[in-house]
């Protein structure tokens, strides 16, 4: 039977990793990197398990020192684990502001530091090795006032209340998996190799790099490091191909030889099928609204590789029934139904699915879909600041609003948004709907009434045109841009409830002030006005929007 050696204790990730890789095998657990490599140098087990890279932390930070132990063996395999990391608590009814006492492994609370730094900065952790027997110890003893980080799945086991899930998104291990036999070519592998030590050369590591350049090998990962004794420099590099290859056998070779002109420079660490940390974990999302927005978003992830299902009032598959054969339900429809349909459909999506909310309005849509799913649903809306007649999400806006319940499926999807470029900024559902005041609703609402006013006092365009300035052109253009697109979106923006009214009604009242101060001619006090807003919006803001205000000048001032 295949005795494999990981870091333990029984459960932590690499035991999992482990499982993962053979779950017939036999298990022995270490507490260290060196002594599961000693176990596997020495031939007392037939493969050992380790992590080296975590998309939180990085490449490990033993990484070098592991190759350094091995002596033996080669690097065969990889195995990819997920880690829901989550934060709970033995108390049903506690919240973040009931916790004194952080508890977690050394690695998982450096994961969640992000987290711990936003949410928990004057907290105490505790570092521990087994978070279980922990866990066991404090629901024995009552203790109140302690949070746990561990796998989402530990901690109901645990019969503890989870705070929050997720609280490191995208967060993948990689382990190396060490055989002691080097497989035969797939096909499709990768090589690994770490130099020693190397002496200072001008140009040496593009010498290095342009020998697989000239070979057309691709290299799929490379870190360098200095040596703790001598402080010189060691490069760790992955490329394509298996070392038994003439190409790659090659290049090493003169690399060696040639380049480093070092004999024995060159440790292959092994070769092994090739892997890709962004492991897909969604198959298929079914759209309910088949809108133009919902179809500019299913055509890139049908390129993604996705299975894409779209569903509506105009559509043979029927919500109901698609609902049932996808991983991840994303509704797309009219600002104004996005709650009727949220409640309509939201309670048919199974456990463990997700539903995203492409939606412009966020407090009221969220909290319906948090009241109409079942508690393991993820949950979270993306509100994309652009239309479906733009070509790529390339540097375009995209607000986020995860919610306690956005796991895996949310993560996946807002790093699909952010490899096609979209720029992506973190909003609570409150902070989104009071920006959108700002950026939608308040100007779509000044415009719409700037044309009513031009119309109830006959000005033509011809007289707009001939009376402008660079600076009137500005809302000139966004009324045009409002009026010239479809009336019914700009309907809904104006419609919207929540956070955002607030922007508008305090407008209307400082409009009203401006008003009464111009009526009076206070010239004194509208100047102090202006003075205290550029205080408030700052040298830095208003010099960057100036020179942004002048190249758009340079093309409107062709216009007047």
């Amino acid at each position: 039977m295949l005795t494999i050696a990981t870091i333990g204790p029984q459960g932590s990730l690499a035991w999992k990793a482990a499982q993962k890789y053979a779950d017939d095998a036999v298990l022995r657990t270490h507490s260290s990197s060196k002594k599961v490599i000693s176990s596997f140098v020495n031939h007392d087990v037939d493969c050992a398990i380790l992590p080296v890279y975590n998309t939180r932390e990085g490449e490990n930070k033993q990484y070098f020192r592991i190759f350094d132990h091995l002596k033996a063996g080669y690097w065969v395999d990889n195995v990819i684990v997920y880690s829901d990391l989550s934060l709970g608590m033995h108390q049903p009814d506690a919240d973040l502001d009931s916790i004194h006492l952080l508890v977690g492994r050394r690695e998982v609370l450096g994961q969640c530091a992000e987290f711990i730094d936003q949410h928990l900065p004057d907290v105490d952790q505790m570092v521990v090795s087994d978070v279980e027997q922990v866990m066991a110890d404090i629901s024995s003893g009552q203790r109140s006032g302690v949070g746990f980080i561990a796998p989402v799945e530990m901690l109901s086991e645990h019969g503890f209340h989870i705070l929050e899930r997720e609280v490191a998104p995208h967060n993948r291990t990689r382990f190396a998996v060490f055989a002691h036999d080097l497989p035969k070519p797939t096909g499709y592998d990768a090589t690994t190799f770490v130099t020693v030590p190397l002496d200072d050369r001008v140009g040496l590591l593009v010498d290095i790099l342009q020998e697989f350049s000239q070979r057309g090998i691709n290299i799929l990962d490379m870190r360098s490091e200095n040596d703790i004794k001598t402080q010189k420099l060691q490069i760790y590099i992955e490329a394509e191909g298996h070392i038994s290859t003439e190409m790659m056998s090659s290049a090493l070779q003169h690399i060696e030889n040639k380049v480093i002109q070092q004999p024995g420079a060159i440790q292959v660490l092994g070769s092994f099928p090739r892997i890709d940390m962004r492991t897909k974990h969604i198959k298929s999302f079914g759209f309910i609204g088949t809108g133009a927005m919902s179809k500019w978003f299913a055509d890139r992830l049908e390129s993604e590789g996705y299975k894409v299902f779209m569903s509506g009032r105009s559509t043979s598959l029927r919500p109901e029934e698609m609902i049932r054969y996808v991983d991840v339900v994303i509704i797309c429809v009219p600002i104004s139904v996005t709650t009727e349909t949220i409640a309509k459909y939201g309670p048919m999506i199974a456990g463990n699915k997700a539903l995203i909310l492409l939606a412009g309005e966020s407090e009221k849509t969220v909290n319906t879909a948090l009241e109409t799913t079942s508690e393991t649903v993820e949950v979270m809306l993306v509100h994309n600041l652009w239309g479906p007649q733009a070509a790529t999400m390339k540097d375009k806006n995209a607000v986020v609003v995860r919610t306690p319940r956005s796991g895996l499926y949310c993560s996946e999807f807002e790093a699909f948004m952010y490899k096609h470029g979209a720029d992506i900024y973190h909003d609570s559902s409150t902070q989104h709907d009071l920006l959108m005041g700002v950026g939608q609703k308040l100007p779509t609402a000044i415009s719409v009434a700037l044309a009513m006013t031009l119309q109830e006092n006959e000005i033509t365009s011809e007289d707009i045109a001939s009376h402008s300035t660079l600076t009137s052109l500005y809302p000139i253009l966004a009324m045009a841009r409002v009026h010239s697109q479809n009336p019914r979106t700009y309907a809904e923006i104006m419609s919207t409830s929540g956070a955002g009214n607030k922007i508008v009604i305090d407008f209307l009242k400082n409009l009203q002030t401006i008003m009464e101060l111009a009526d009076a001619a206070s010239i004194g006090p509208l100047s102090e006005l202006i003075n205290k807003n550029a205080q408030h919006l700052s040298d830095s803001f208003l010099r960057a929007r100036m020179e942004q205000a002048k190249a758009v000048d340079t093309v409107l001032g062709k216009m007047i």
